[in-house]
């Protein structure tokens, strides 16, 4: 299955390459150019080596996603399995690493579980998004532990900043018994701005898994459904010295319904957080960050009856300096305080522990088109002591267009509170795993098109392997990352492609439930008053199980959209999803969405 998939792929970027030659691309000058999460300063991202994609709200709203990971799967090297329809278990692999290998921040706060290490992406509101920087490769130099995949920055929704109050306002309903409704209202006054959202999805769902049997049997054939309501606050204010101060809080809560004991999920997701940024010289700028999230669920059986409850919370505190040193030299010093904390109804063994980090990173331009990132980190983790991680990468930007570029890292995991601490199951002496990596690349930005492809190799070292809880396992994964986007005849292009080999080093079977081959294609015009595009995701076969013997199909999905602007406040829209009506998985026995539909109205003033 593997071969004949591969060739497409290959195919259908190479097509594209030669077609985009013909045309001439003018939609770069409206692409962000500047990103903060790889550097931890703002930087330009033709200066760096990191492989980094930016969504904005632009783009969430002209690609009408109702869900996070269904934005996330557009991106490249990035590999989404979900455990039924919304709300539903999600996992992100990020370059063939494991999911609890990319680190989740929100608005600059770490969040994610401590028991499982994982973010919920299924139950983070995507109304209440305004921006998302994906970092791919390791970047525990300057994070700390999770970062071995990588870092995905989540930026809540900030709004317009204008004298007037911005109203934006949307509803929708679709297949499955799905509506939506979302509102926000933004503005300042004189140096003070201020963001408020809200927002609900609800849904009847379908059946989220296929009768099971075996050790643990499960026959449910009924309807899982969901609901998510959203919630989003920001205010800040700009004094005259130049200091700014900010408050921003997301929360999402609800319910969503599965297959299994338990089958029911009571949920809440918080942030809160704020910051003040000063002036400490004319060339050093300070910031202190202070933030908690919280990541709670109460689980039910399927007679409604209490099974267990899981709250975890996260304390961060954040000490970051950005210091100019001359015109082509910047530092950014820093340390990062974080407590975590679980209280269940199961007794865990520990139920906090610290983790302290200092870092140091150097952005430099030299030899005119040369520039170089080395940063550096020291953490020590309450669980198993001290770690050092560093990384360095190098950029050259020719005077035609092209770029070439190389790097250098390694980054470190903790143990979750699971294998370290859940009774009669995690071990305490658990060491963290470790990662080494290297990347090199080329990227050309013309006139006809813009591309970039990449290559990389990570090995990982003392993976943790369950039943029993130790520290055996090593991983080696190898990759390949193509991008190209262009206009073709008016029609705006946009290819990714990811072909990686993720293998144990023992046994050389590949790591469960990640797909050697993706493809993403996009296209998209604007006619006048209507908008239209259209989505084809294909991923090869990938197999859900360690020892390689249960394998899940390939597939491909073919999703229509487009977008009536009635006036200049005023858009209906529409999507048609899976229009072939694909019947695939992404998890053994867990189903995917038919072909579905969705329409909604938006106001935007």
């Amino acid at each position: 299955m593997q071969k004949p998939f591969f060739t497409p792929l290959v195919l259908a970027l190479v097509g594209a390459s030669t077609s985009a030659q013909a045309a001439r691309n003018d939609e770069a000058a409206n692409l962000p150019d500047t990103l903060v999460t790889a550097t931890r300063s703002e930087t330009a991202t033709d200066e760096l080596a990191t492989a980094t994609t930016i969504f904005t709200r632009q783009d969430i709203e002209q690609l009408q996603v109702r869900t996070l990971p269904e934005l996330l799967k557009t991106a490249p090297g990035i590999d989404i399995t979900e455990n039924g329809g919304y709300g539903k278990e999600t996992s992100v692999f990020m370059r063939g690493t494991n999911s609890d290998h990319i680190l989740v921040l929100i608005d600059g706060i770490k969040a994610g579980s401590v028991t499982s290490g994982q973010a919920a992406f299924q139950f983070i509101p995507i109304d209440q998004i305004e921006r998302i920087e994906i970092i791919r490769g390791p970047q525990s130099s300057l994070y700390g532990s999770e970062a071995i995949g990588g870092v995905i920055q989540i930026f809540t929704r900030k709004g317009a900043q204008t004298d007037q109050p911005s109203i934006s306002f949307e509803t929708g309903a679709g297949s499955y018994d799905t509506f939506t409704t979302s509102g926000t209202v933004s503005g300042k006054w004189r140096n003070s701005w201020y963001t408020l959202g809200a927002s609900h999805l609800n849904s009847q769902g379908f059946d989220a898994r296929q009768p099971t049997y075996g050790f643990f049997p499960v026959d449910e054939p009924d309807r899982d459904g969901y609901y998510n309501t959203g919630l989003n606050a920001r205010a800040g204010h700009r004094f005259d010295n130049n200091t700014e101060v900010e408050a921003f809080f997301l929360r999402s809560f609800g319910k969503t319904e599965f297959d299994g004991t338990p089958n029911k999920t009571d949920f809440v997701n918080q942030m809160i957080g704020t910051s003040a940024s000063f002036d400490v010289m004319d060339n050093w700028r300070s910031t202190l960050r202070f933030g908690q999230t919280q990541d709670e669920a109460d689980n039910f059986r399927p007679n409604g009856d209490f099974y267990s409850r899981f709250n975890t919370t996260r304390w961060n505190a954040t000490w970051l300096n950005n210091i100019t040193l001359t015109d082509n030299h910047r530092a950014t010093l820093g340390t990062d305080y974080r407590v975590d904390e679980v209280q269940s109804s199961t007794r865990y063994n520990e139920s906090s522990r610290y983790d302290v980090g200092v870092f140091g990173e150097l952005h430099s331009r030299v030899f005119d088109n040369h520039f170089l990132n080395a940063s550096l980190r020291w953490d020590e983790n309450e669980a198993f002591g001290d770690s050092v991680t560093g990384n360095f990468g190098w950029r050259y930007n020719w005077h035609y267009g092209l770029s070439a570029f190389a790097s250098f890292g390694n980054a470190f995991k903790a143990p979750t509170f699971n294998q370290l601490y859940f009774p009669n199951y995690g071990n305490p002496n658990l060491k963290a795993e470790k990662s080494t990596s290297f990347e090199a690349g080329i990227a050309g930005n013309h006139d006809w098109a813009n591309w970039q492809l990449r290559a990389y190799h990570t090995d990982i070292d003392d993976l943790i392997a369950i039943f029993p809880v130790e520290n055996i396992n090593k991983a080696q994964i190898d990759g390949m990352e193509a991008e190209i986007s262009g206009q073709i005849l008016g029609w705006r292009n946009s290819l990714n492609m990811a072909m990686l080999s993720p293998r144990d080093r023992v046994t050389n079977l590949r790591l469960a439930r990640r797909a050697e081959q993706t493809l993403s294609y996009d296209v998209s015009r604007s006619f006048d008053a209507f908008d239209v595009g259209a989505h084809i995701l294909a991923q090869g076969s990938r197999f859900d199980d360690r020892t390689n013997l249960n394998e899940v199909d390939g597939f491909v999905t073919f999703d229509l959209r487009t977008a009536y602007h009635i006036d200049k406040y005023w858009t209906l829209s529409a999507k048609l999803n899976n229009l072939l009506d694909k019947d695939y998985q992404t998890v053994d026995t867990y189903n995917n969405a038919g072909r579905n539909f969705f329409f909604t109205i938006h106001y935007n003033n």
